[in-house]
């Protein structure tokens, strides 16, 4: 098919910073949608001209509907680097579509402050939880980040300030490009900067002594969980994970997700990892809400009830793990929802749980370890090994 959309990136200096080519294109359409700003950017013809609608995707009918007109859509920068051009193009299809690149805000960020892309991480929170960038603070971790609104880089500040990394140096930068470029430099600590509503914001990150280090590899420290008591603990939290392999994009079901501490080392292990917890208990869906903010993964959705009613309708999980309520019945109910080459773990650590386990084992295969913890506590004036209650772990892959 001859295509008929041309999804095209532009920069704070419009018209002028695009080829020829590109110009052209604009300049012959029939349709052009975009923000307000874009708008200002491409004035000039007698295009038809649409707004975005909030939400996005109730542009995407209309859109598909204009198939045979010449239209365009103007984004900022890249169109598929964190823009509306991936999501169009999962509607549309590839041979229907001409993306126009422009230099994309991460681009002109890095720029100007002298780093390399390839040693750093790229974030978006606009439109999305500031909260999710927590994952990402680190000791000497450069983050460039699209943010949400002026508030935005205040908040970041905040949270790189009570997790004891006050002394990062954060620059915000606007209007890259264009007659009104700005930039507004300072600490974390003593932010306090009023800045323009849409701007990339440079964070380097500096860990004091006393800093909280959150890896995103599994086996957060326990303290760092809202809990009951009834939590899966570090190392064998450890060990859960790992078992369940983390994957860019892939969905978790957290069965009995208690303060959800699995499901969201899940999470900020791989890259838009997402989970769902299914929890009967109120309380324990509020520390898990909150555990969740606390700990940069804000996107943890949580079901009430019990396994097999509660699953109903809920997208096919690529793992699954059982902590709570386990049952024959609710392994049957999530190993037929479980994708091929999806990963199911269950843990148990009573008699009757440990039973219903080793009989899975026999009827499925996969793997049936245990895993014993000790800890040394003081014993008086001296130091002795504590155990913890032994886990049964059972694993396995579906085939």
């Amino acid at each position: 098919m001859t295509p008929w959309l041309h999804i095209i990136g532009i920069g704070e200096d419009g018209l002028d910073g695009l080829l020829p080519a590109t110009r052209a294109v604009i300049a012959a359409a029939e349709v052009i949608i975009g923000g307000r700003r874009h708008h200002d950017l491409t004035a000039g013809n007698d295009a038809e001209r649409l707004d975005w609608p909030t939400p996005f995707d109730a542009m995407m009918t209309q859109i598909a509907s204009m198939r045979g007109r010449r239209v365009v859509i103007l984004v900022t920068g890249d169109p598929l680097w964190y823009s509306a051009g991936a999501r169009i193009g999962r509607e549309i299809a590839t041979d229907e579509v001409i993306y126009h690149p422009q230099l994309s805000a991460f681009q002109l960020a890095a720029v100007r402050m002298g780093w390399s892309l390839a040693d750093l991480e790229t974030l978006t929170v606009h439109g999305r939880p500031v909260e999710q960038m927590i994952a990402f603070i680190q000791p000497d971790a450069r983050l460039l980040i699209l943010t949400t609104g002026a508030e935005t880089p205040a908040q970041i500040a905040a949270f790189l300030t009570e997790r004891g990394f006050g002394a990062s140096r954060m620059t915000v930068l606007a209007a890259m490009g264009g007659a009104d470029e700005a930039r507004f430099d300072g600490l974390a600590e003593s932010w306090d900067h009023v800045v323009p509503a849409f701007n990339t914001l440079a964070v380097e990150c500096i860990a004091a002594p006393d800093a909280a280090l959150l890896p995103r590899v599994p086996g957060l420290a326990d303290g760092l969980f809202q809990s009951d008591g009834t939590m899966t603990k570090q190392e064998v939290r450890a060990a859960t994970v790992a078992k369940l392999m983390p994957m860019r994009g892939a969905l978790l079901w957290d069965i009995g997700c208690g303060s959800g501490s699995v499901a969201i080392e899940w999470m900020r292990a791989a890259r838009y990892a997402r989970a769902i917890g299914i929890e009967p208990r109120a309380d324990r869906r509020t520390m898990a809400a909150a555990n969740a903010l606390a700990l940069g993964a804000p996107k943890l959705a949580l079901i009430a009830g019990e396994v097999p009613q509660a699953i109903a309708g809920l997208a096919p999980p690529d793992a699954v793990f059982i902590g709570g309520g386990l049952s024959r019945e609710s392994f049957d109910a999530a190993w037929a929802a479980l994708r091929p080459l999806g990963r199911l773990v269950a843990n148990a650590v009573t008699l009757e749980s440990e039973m219903v386990l080793a009989a899975l084992h026999k009827d499925h295969g996969g793997e049936l370890v245990k895993i014993s913890v000790q800890r040394a506590e003081p014993v008086g004036r001296l130091t002795g090994w504590r155990p913890a209650m032994t886990v049964t772990q059972w694993s396995l892959i579906k085939r």
